[in-house]
């Protein structure tokens, strides 16, 4: 069976139409680039509220069956940026590693990542990574901790991913 990840877009201007959505389709590359198992897309687009984001990450989890979503947009520190909020209302454990290596990697490239909120936590057996909105940022932030992922996720029991053998990884021996 295929692993679901969920693409999580968070953004009010273009959830309006107003903009275009980038996080999405950055997503959407750099996944298959580094993933070379089997997988299915979940993919949403909404706005900066906190009750949204936080109802559709427990729809992408309880309902659509997502073992990974990576959400892009609303971790600055800007009123209307609540996606960190969101996901530490839904999650059921923080991994603060997630956070703190996405940000020493992004600050060594521009010093105002001290500025982002990102977080990562599990629901079940999804595994719930923020990201930047910005699609280099994206791109950074998930070579920082791509490695980790697949391990993350096989131990909450939310399946088997394999990736490229060019990503960094880890698992640890069977016995």
């Amino acid at each position: 069976m295929n692993v679901r990840i969920g693409l999580l877009s968070i953004s009010d201007r273009a959830s309006k139409g107003e903009y275009e959505d980038r996080g999405t389709p950055a997503l959407v590359d750099y996944l298959a680039q580094k993933i070379i198992s089997p997988y299915e897309i979940v993919a949403k687009l909404i706005a900066d509220e906190q009750s949204l984001i936080s109802s559709t990450l427990i729809e992408m989890t309880d309902k659509n069956g997502c073992s990974l979503i990576l959400t892009t947009g609303g971790t600055g520190p800007a009123p209307r940026d609540v996606t960190p909020e969101a996901t530490e209302d839904v999650c059921e454990r923080i991994l603060p590693g997630f956070g703190e290596v996405m940000r020493r990697v992004s600050y060594d490239i521009v010093p105002t990542a001290i500025l982002s909120r990102q977080i990562a936590g599990t629901r079940g057996s999804c595994l719930i990574i923020n990201l930047p909105g910005k699609p280099t940022a994206i791109a950074e932030c998930l070579d920082a901790v791509m490695g980790a992922i697949p391990d993350c996720v096989d131990l909450i029991g939310g399946g088997h991913i394999d990736l490229h053998p060019s990503v960094r990884t880890y698992r640890p021996p069977q016995s």
